[in-house]
């Protein structure tokens, strides 16, 4: 689909040059508003607005347009009266301000509600036992059918970029409110792929310290910490599934007919990035185990080698123990060559020892 393909590169293009799309002065609700935007076939209209005023413009007769309000981290007090004025359910609303949800798809009369889990991947100069490596936020979309309300938590995952690559395609963005639902849900899908790739780095590095030489073998620590951001990143992927199916095969009504194709698109996308997931956390484990190997037959290396001279050293422990014993008749004990004879035998038999341990692979 060209369209979804200009969407993607047009985003990508646009995060390249992000900017701060804030606009604090604009909100009668507080801070937590960073637009309230008024669109009419396919184009923005010109104007700051107040919710209120952007419904009365957007609803008003013969127009065919909808609002897009959105917010950032909102407290309950100033979500109170969006979910007044576009007659939210409660139960979403609270989602909403609380966060910490699962991506999930959830419908409310004629009012769509759905989460996404936003990811973005933390830069590090070397991966450590503590190292962060996955930072995830979410995207909560009210979609109605002259509105999109869009709630943002985490200190990443601007919305800005992407409206801006929308107001460029009018003709995506005359399919209605569904169309940003979309965009969104793309966008999302797309920066899971970009964070797998960075962590496909990460996996290489700690794959090539553990089959290094052993003075370079990996540490557990940073195996373990890698596990945990990689699970993190699973949860945010894997549970969104469900609701990319249901937009996609079986929609509520305020998705627009017109924009159902494009939403298998997505799914195609998120299906592939649960695959590289899945791989990732079986080669994870599979190198995890392979470390704990590796220091198992290191240890018994080491076990062989204090074996193998222990032994050595209990061949003169022997003969020494003997000749320290105080009896009155020794073997040789008054002939002139016995004690360089004594050591002579020591040394052979520890040189025999010796070379049987080397020939065995010991030492």
């Amino acid at each position: 689909m060209p369209v979804i393909r200009n969407l993607s590169r047009a985003v990508r293009r646009a995060y390249r040059h992000t900017v701060d799309l804030s606009h604090p002065a604009r909100s009668p609700l507080g801070s937590a508003v960073e637009n309230c935007l008024v669109y009419q076939e396919g184009g923005r209209q010109p104007g700051d607005w107040a919710p209120a005023e952007a419904v009365r413009r957007a609803r008003g007769a013969g127009r065919d347009g909808f609002v897009w309000i959105g917010l950032h981290e909102p407290t309950a007090e100033e979500l109170a009266d969006l979910a007044g004025l576009f007659g939210l359910h409660p139960l979403a609303v609270e989602d909403a301000v609380h966060a910490h949800q699962r991506p999930k798809v959830e419908r409310y009369g004629d009012t769509l509600f759905a989460v996404f889990k936003t990811v973005r991947y933390v830069e590090h100069e070397q991966l450590t036992a503590t190292s962060e490596v996955v930072d995830t936020g979410e995207v909560m979309v009210f979609v109605g059918r002259d509105f999109v309300i869009t709630i943002r938590h985490g200190s990443h995952g601007s919305l800005g970029p992407l409206r801006e690559a929308l107001e460029k395609l009018p003709d995506q963005l005359q399919k209605g409110p569904s169309a940003v639902l979309h965009a969104i849900a793309d966008q999302v899908v797309d920066d899971y792929l970009v964070v797998m790739d960075a962590v496909q780095n990460d996996m290489e590095t700690v794959e090539t310290a553990v089959f290094a030489e052993r003075t370079a073998r990996g540490d557990a620590g940073q195996i373990y910490q890698l596990k945990r951001e990689l699970l993190e990143l699973k949860r945010a992927v894997v549970p969104l599934h469900r609701p990319l199916w249901t937009l996609a095969h079986e929609p509520p009504a305020a998705v627009s007919p017109k924009i159902q194709p494009y939403f298998r698109d997505v799914a195609d996308h998120l299906a592939r990035a649960t695959e590289q997931i899945n791989a990732l956390d079986g080669l994870i484990d599979s190198v995890l185990q392979a470390h704990v190997a590796q220091v198992t037959v290191a240890q018994n290396e080491d076990m062989r080698k204090i074996t193998a001279w222990a032994a050595i050293v209990a061949v003169p422990t022997m003969v020494c123990g003997v000749y320290g014993m105080n009896f009155d008749h020794m073997p040789e004990l008054r002939w002139t060559y016995g004690y360089p004879l004594v050591l002579g035998v020591i040394a052979t038999l520890c040189v025999v020892i010796h070379r049987g341990f080397r020939r065995n692979g010991w030492l």
